[in-house]
């Protein structure tokens, strides 16, 4: 039996559940499926929860702003609290080399119509008072940008998606796609036969696995990053701080203080772990901690509660792939989030919904030609 939908997303994560809420709400009969038992269960749960528009990229950033719209404005607007906090970001410099990157490319940024500034060590101790201050640079702020909590903000885009009439099936594997005249226009599961105009991509770090069923190439590949959270202590630092500086084994740190008081850290290994492996080191934890009380001396008594590791679908320039693939009609790309999925969600979620319903403007399509999977690598994302 064959049931018929006009849009099937396949993935129940960062941004497969926003995106499912804003067709359902633009009135599009929606199916999300996912093989796990619940929403948010891939990526989504291993998330930290920062959210910034302080990219390198025009397309990124733009999306991402739109996406803080949407966080920032959530409670307001439909009354669920996603312990959203408006902290900023702070790029901490402590190399002559960074400096002068960053400062090209806040031109850049400026240029993006983004609320960024320079500041130098004086003033910057003043936005983060316990951040060592020897052989600081100073770095950038951007007091826009901020955190949430993954799992509130998924559980709400969830709760809204099935309130406006959106389907979710869980523990329901894909097997295939259907293809008729060269059209997507189906998806085969371990279970059922589904029919759609639109069949979404949102799989995450399985998302080439379902390219491949489609006889296209993602070039997508998954690499495995650890965070951790201490107890709690007094609130003393709102930004979420980014140090860039590479070691022998990372190349950049950052960490937040949430809400509640915990430190929340992570960084990025280098050189990359490729792979699905979301089992946590012994490794991360000693390395971790130095760089956190290198940066904030005052933790170093702090305890930390625990560890785990999640998955980063990389791609060749640090960003995703987004909308129409020219060689499967009825295919539609969101994947290769690069472990920014939760800050990007919504924004992706605001111009699929738009190309679907055929709305977009000049910049959103701008914006979906700079994304394709088509497009040509001439530069790297900087603070990816």
């Amino acid at each position: 039996m064959a049931h018929n939908y006009d849009v099937i997303i396949i993935g129940a994560g960062s941004v497969g559940v926003p995106v499912a809420f804003y067709l359902a709400k633009a009135g599009r009969k929606v199916l999300v499926l996912d093989n796990r038992p619940s929403i948010g269960q891939a990526s989504n749960k291993a998330a930290i929860g920062g959210i910034r528009a302080t990219h390198s990229d025009q397309s990124k950033a733009w999306l991402c702003q739109r996406s803080i719209q949407t966080f920032s404005t959530w409670k307001q607007t439909y009354g669920d609290d996603i312990e959203w906090k408006k902290g900023g970001y702070v790029y901490a410099v402590y190399r002559d080399e960074d400096e002068r990157s960053l400062k090209t490319l806040l031109k850049k940024q400026k240029s993006w119509e983004m609320n960024i500034d320079w500041l130098e060590p004086a003033v910057l101790l003043d936005v983060v008072p316990s951040l060592n201050p020897d052989q600081l640079v100073g770095g950038t702020y951007s007091p826009d940008d901020g955190h949430a909590s993954p799992l509130l903000s998924l559980v709400a885009f969830y709760r809204h998606a099935v309130q406006n009439k959106a389907v979710f099936h869980f523990n329901e594997t894909v097997t295939g796609l259907i293809r008729e005249k060269g059209r997507i226009t189906g998806i085969k599961t371990s279970s059922q036969i589904y029919h759609a105009q639109w069949v979404i991509n949102a799989a995450g770090a399985w998302a080439a696995h379902i390219g491949a069923m489609a006889g296209i190439n993602i070039p997508l590949t998954p690499e495995s990053h650890e965070a951790g959270i201490t107890e709690p202590v007094q609130t003393f630092i709102d930004p979420l701080v980014v140090d860039i500086r590479p070691t022998a084994k990372t190349s950049n740190f950052y960490f937040y203080q949430h809400a509640t008081g915990q430190v929340l850290f992570c960084y990025s290994p280098q050189p990359p772990i490729p792979g699905f492996d979301t089992r946590v080191t012994s490794e991360f934890l000693p390395i971790a901690a130095r760089r956190l009380i290198d940066l904030v001396p005052r933790l170093r008594a702090i305890r930390v509660r625990r560890t785990w590791r999640g998955l980063y679908p990389m791609t060749p320039d640090g960003s995703p792939y987004l909308g129409l693939v020219e060689e499967t009609p009825g295919l539609i790309l969101a994947a290769g989030m690069c472990g920014q999925g939760f800050m990007l969600g919504p924004g992706i979620a605001e111009i699929l919904t738009d190309l679907i319903v055929d709305s977009l403007s000049s910049k959103q399509q701008e914006i979906l030609k700079n994304l394709s999977l088509s497009r040509q690598i001439s530069t790297i994302e900087m603070l990816k």
